[in-house]
Order: structure tokens, then sequence, then C-alpha cells
């Protein structure tokens, strides 16, 4: 039975895992400031959660509910359910089928209300690329806050994608722009943009297709936007101060609340919440006690993210790259790394790393990037482990993969100064090459210092005070329980 004077947060996120991630931790954020939390997953998300987390672990958490809704795709032949789904299609499916199940759960959850079982919705708060809630929220009129879950910076891009087709940069005129010199074409029109070209912008322009679906849905996010009022953002002020002040001048309702997981670690442990997370993999904790017979800042990290796929070819020249290194490092390969089959290694790489590498499927990112031992992270640059290893002090080498990413990349690399970048067709010497500069190199200790005083400057943001700290609460009483 639900406390019926408490606010209560409905909240959705796009179903992949570095999208459903943050907005969870900001539902627990909210549940701590007093909210009824009702989480909606897809059904087929849900399933993998509780196959990850065990059946009952959802169960009996206090005024913290979690719903679902169909995903309107047909199961893959010989899908078992535990990877993640296409992108282009989850995007489309999105725009098209999520709208009426979302406005039934919205009128299952009203009628839950009248029979006292819930308190009255007071507000929406879902990801950006779920702005069906929108219509939604007006139907019941309920605020309904959206929240970005990567750096102002990409909102900045995508914001301005209607320009880059008005303008003809996109769609290309074929295939060889990709690779003719032509995505050097510097972007110098953009307010908040320094030093941007064509490849440091959302990946969504490299398509030749002018109907392509993600540019097509990019298009109508930010449409959306552009009529909308309030957006939260999981970034601080001084990490991108051009970019959000840009942004500002468009949407003056816009609040930087992170990093949202210094927010969080200000919970005491002995909390019902401290428990509960949304890995949809299982993680495999072993490699916290490998971390610890390691020297500080000797271990390299390497994890690309919940969707990057890479050649079994490109696979190997980064193994052996890391083998060569002679650094220890813990590697995280999941099921569905490589296209097309499993990952194998040759048992001559197994005995090379025998006593330096570590191999596993999942893991607590965030213990392992604050681990002592952790020296470095090899990284897709998704925002969620951009943003994470600048809260850990770690510099990282940045192979950036698709969406976001090079944007991501670019700031690491050359605003911030905390990262270098690895050819898109890394060979194993340069791999190699690399990983040595980052660890026992003049640039890597740069880099470290550098990482170490943004790592100063989250931490103030989120404690009692400072600008994400108080921008939560703003969100909170001007916003979401304003219309109590």
């Amino acid at each position: 039975m639900g406390d019926n004077k408490k606010p209560h947060a409905v909240l959705i996120p796009f179903p992949v895992q570095g999208h459903i991630n943050p907005l969870f931790k900001l539902a627990k954020l909210l549940h701590l400031r007093g909210f009824h939390i009702t989480f909606v997953n897809t059904e087929y998300n849900h399933k993998r959660l509780l196959k990850s987390k065990g059946p009952n672990s959802l169960d009996g958490f206090t005024d913290f509910n979690f719903e679902t809704i169909p995903d309107g795709l047909t199961p893959m032949e010989g899908d078992d359910g535990d990877v993640t789904q296409d992108i282009p299609s989850l995007r489309e499916s999105v725009r098209k089928n999520f709208l009426t199940p979302f406005r039934k759960l919205l009128s299952r959850l009203h009628d839950s209300t009248n029979s006292g079982l819930v308190p009255p919705l007071t507000c929406i708060v879902s990801e950006i690329n779920m702005s069906f809630t929108v219509q939604a929220a007006e139907e019941f009129a309920l605020p309904n806050v959206l929240f970005f879950p990567a750096s102002a910076c990409t909102l900045l891009c995508i914001l301005h994608i209607r320009s880059f087709i008005e303008k003809g940069l996109t769609p290309l005129k074929d295939e060889s722009y990709l690779t003719n010199g032509y995505l050097e074409t510097k972007v110098d029109w953009i307010p908040g943009l320094k030093n941007f070209r064509l490849k440091d912008i959302v990946d969504s322009i490299r398509t030749t297709n002018p109907n392509d679906i993600i540019l097509e849905f990019l298009i109508d996010v930010a449409d959306k936007v552009h009529k909308y009022f309030t957006i939260v953002l999981n970034t601080f002020n001084e990490l991108e101060n051009d970019a959000i002040n840009a942004i500002l001048s468009m949407f003056p309702s816009l609040y930087p609340i992170g990093p949202l997981h210094l927010l969080l670690n200000q919970i005491p442990h002995s909390h019902q919440l401290a428990s509960l997370d949304s890995n949809l993999w299982k993680e495999d904790t072993k490699c916290l006690d490998w971390l610890e017979s390691k020297e500080p800042e000797s271990v390299v990290y390497v994890n690309f993210g919940s969707i990057t796929v890479m050649t079994l070819d490109q696979l190997l020249e980064f193994a052996w790259g890391l083998a060569n290194s002679k650094k220890p490092f813990l590697w995280i390969i999941r099921p569905d790394l490589v296209i097309g089959g499993s990952v194998v290694l040759s048992s001559e790489f197994v005995n090379e790393i025998a006593d330096r590498g570590l191999i596993a499927s999942w893991c607590p990112q965030e213990k392992v990037l604050n681990h002592p031992s952790i020296g470095g992270f090899l990284t897709h640059c998704g925002w969620n482990s951009t943003i994470e290893s600048i809260c850990a002090g770690v510099p990282m080498l940045c192979w950036p993969f698709f969406a976001d990413q090079p944007t991501n990349s670019r700031f690491i690399c050359n605003e911030w100064e905390i990262g270098a970048e690895i050819e898109t067709n890394a060979k194993r010497d340069e791999v190699e090459m690399l990983v040595n500069e980052l660890m026992v190199g003049e640039k890597g200790k740069k880099m470290r210092q550098k990482v170490m005083e943004l790592k100063k400057k989250a931490k103030e943001n989120t404690s009692p005070g400072g600008c994400s700290y108080m921008n939560l609460d703003k969100v909170i009483n001007e916003i979401l329980v304003k219309h109590n």
C-alpha cells in the first residue's frame, strides 16, 4: 500500500543498457527525495533483468515498482534473449508502437490510484529518445521532464541536425565520402562547439540514405525538444560550459544534474535501494578480488560497452596489442562482442597473458574504475563510461564506435586532454604503443593530472551547495512537484 501523499513519478528509458542505467540512477535519487517510483522497462529487458539478478530480486521495495510494456519487435531467430536488440529497429518501434501501451499503463496506474494502491501520478520523466511520452503527458495533464543520457555537446549536435541536411552535409553522396577526407570538413557554425569536424559529430550524419531511420528519429527528437521546456542532463557545468550555455540560450529550462552516480554515492549502504541496480548482464565480481593482487595504477581496464561490436580480426589486434604491452589488464568481453560468432582466443594468447590478464563477461564498472589498481581505461567512449572514468580520475584510450562516441572522444582527447584516440582499424603495434604511453609515458602523466582536476570539480558539483546538487532540487521543487 503506497503513501498517497507522496509524489509519484513514472520513468521510462530508451530500452538499451547504456540508457537504462543513468535514468535508473535518477529514479533512485527521486525515491530518496520522497517520490513513489514506477520504472518502466520493456518486457524483453525486464526478463533480462530478472535473469541477471534473480527471479525475486525486484520484489519488496517500498514505493519502488517495476512495470513493463511490449517493445513491438518480433523475436529474432536463435535469440536467447540476452543480447542488445537491433538499435535502428528499436528506434523505429519506439516511434510507431510505444505510445498506445504506455497510455494503457498510465490509465492502469490511474485506476490503481482510485483504488488507493499507489499515490496519484504527478509527473513523467522520460528519456529524450522516448519523446512519444510528451503526447501522453498532455493527455493526462502531467508535467513531463525529458532526460538526456549523453553529453550536452551531443544534445547540441542533435538540436542542429536539420541544419546538416539543409546545408547539404548529409546524407553523403556515396560511400567514398567516408574515406576520402570529406569527414575532415570543419563544422564552425554551431555556437558552443569549437574545432569540430564532421567526423566529430554524432555518426548518424554519415549515412548515404536520404530516408535513414536513425536520422529521421533524431530529427523527430529535435523537433519535440524545440517545442519543449525542461531537459535534465547527466553532466556538470565546468565539464561542458560552452555547450551548456549554448543550449541555455535556446532552452532556459536546462538542468545539468550530473554526475548522477556521485549524487547516489551519498546514500548510506544500509539503505534498501543500495542493492538495487539495472544491469541486464550478470556481473562477474571475482575480477575485484583479482584487482586486489595488483599494484596501484598498474592495470588497464578494457570495456567496449554494451553495444559495440567488432570483427574477429579487430579483436585479435586489440588482444595482441594488450599482450605485447606487458601491462596487466582486465578485459570485459561480452558474449556478443564479435560480429557473427563467439570469441575464441588461442591457447598461445591465453598462455602469454596467464600471469597478468583477466577476461570476464561483465563487471560492476564503477567499482572497477574506482579500484586503486586501475591506471587507464580503453573505452568506446559511451557517455556513462566517459563520466565514470572522469569521476574515478582515470585517463582513457578512445576507440569510438558509433552514435555520440566520436563526439565524446573529441572532447576527451582535444578539449579536456585526458585521453588519446586509437585509429578505427587499430593494429597491435599502435595498441601496444598507446597502452604504454597511457600507463607509463609523459603524456599519460599529464592526462592523469588533468583528469584528477576534473574529478575534483565533479565532486564539488554534486556536494551540498554545488551546482548539480542545487539543480536537482530545483527540478524537483519547481517542476516535478509544483503541480501537487
